[in-house]
């Protein structure tokens, strides 16, 4: 077991655009971002490193509080105050080849690449669309900001992407009001407006969390088969398992602000490497593993206690008070990402037990 090489380096100058591979749209280095007060500091995101490659999908799963989303809003730039990105870099290259740090961008240069290069499905869309005006003006009014165009052909383009996410009698729709629809088409909407200028990265904030399983299924097929269409990067941030195993190519586990595990989604699910994960797929439901050879169903084994406040996280590795595994240097050292496998890490000093 060998600590992964430069997985968790300091984040350096302008040179560092250097070792950005060729089809890597974003890379993700050493990210910290923090929420300081005058009293505490919340380390929410503590060394998140990962690549995204064109037209692929990376999932980022992990409890509340696990920091999917600060992740998200950092590459996004859109902290609330206190939050602040103190290092790291976030690598981002635009369709034209030109690669920029994210971390160090100036808000102008993020209001041109956000809804052009980036885009962002927020978790919930009945709050996040705006209950006062049709889902026309609204995905019309993402185009006009950025394209020379008038209002009567940016509203003929929003009408193409309500037909692109498969909205029944598209053109009609354009006329209502987000309170009109259901939560499938709600979200069907929130995926036309993130892809009204074709952008070539894709955020998915728990963009199925609050559907039922059927429409859940739906909007799955959706962003898949738009992703091949529009050959877009998709970086999915999820709690839901079963989610990733239909979607992603790589999966980062994260835990209490850190990554805990990162693999090839077939790898990680054939036999994770962090006590974490492991208890992440012990507790999700699934039909061939929970029964019995005897015919029995197997319950489902939760883990126990619960993600420590960010503002108070225990010594050594995070996760030691709630793991089977743990021994008494993991309560004193925090572990590096340890490379277990080819393409495969894990902050764990009991590997060779899973």
């Amino acid at each position: 077991m060998t600590a992964a090489a430069g997985g968790l380096g300091g984040g350096g100058g302008g040179g560092a655009t250097a070792g950005l591979a060729p089809d890597v749209v974003l890379s993700v280095r050493d990210l910290r971002t923090h929420f300081v007060s005058r009293r505490q500091t919340a380390r929410s995101v503590d060394g998140v490193t990962f690549d995204l490659k064109r037209g692929e999908t990376v999932a980022v799963v992990g409890e509340s509080g696990s920091g999917k989303s600060v992740t998200s809003l950092s590459i996004m730039r859109l902290l609330a105050d206190p939050g602040r990105i103190v290092a790291g870099e976030i690598l981002h290259r635009d369709r034209k080849g030109v690669v920029r740090d994210l971390a160090r961008a100036s808000a102008r240069e993020m209001r041109g690449l956000r809804g052009t290069e980036i885009a962002m499905i927020f978790q919930e869309p009945m709050t996040s669309l705006n209950p006062l005006f049709t889902v026309g003006d609204q995905i019309a009014e993402m185009i006009l900001l950025h394209e020379r165009i008038d209002r009567r052909a940016a509203l003929e383009r929003a009408g193409d992407m309500l037909e692109l996410v498969e909205i029944p009698a598209a053109r009609r729709r354009l006329h209502d009001y987000p309170h009109h629809m259901s939560g499938g088409m709600r979200q069907r909407v929130m995926i036309a407006l993130a892809l009204a200028n074709t952008p070539s990265l894709l955020i998915a904030d728990e963009p199925t969390t609050a559907l039922d399983v059927t429409i859940q299924a739906q909007i799955l097929d959706l962003l898949r088969r738009l992703q091949r269409e529009m050959g877009m990067s998709i970086l999915f941030i999820t709690h839901n398992l079963g989610v990733v195993a239909e979607i992603a190519r790589e999966v980062v586990v994260m835990y209490a602000g850190r990554v805990v595990e990162q693999a090839p989604v077939r790898d990680l699910f054939a036999r994770p490497r962090h006590p974490y994960t492991e208890g992440l797929l012990a507790c999700t439901p699934n039909a061939s593993r929970d029964i019995g050879a005897d015919g029995a169903r197997r319950p489902l084994l939760p883990i126990p206690g619960s993600v420590p406040p960010i503002t108070a996280l225990p010594p050594g590795c995070t996760y030691a008070p709630r793991c089977a595994y743990a021994a008494p240097a993991c309560t004193s050292t925090v572990p590096p990402l340890f490379t277990v496998a080819p393409a495969h890490l894990s902050r764990c000093l009991r590997t060779e037990l899973l």
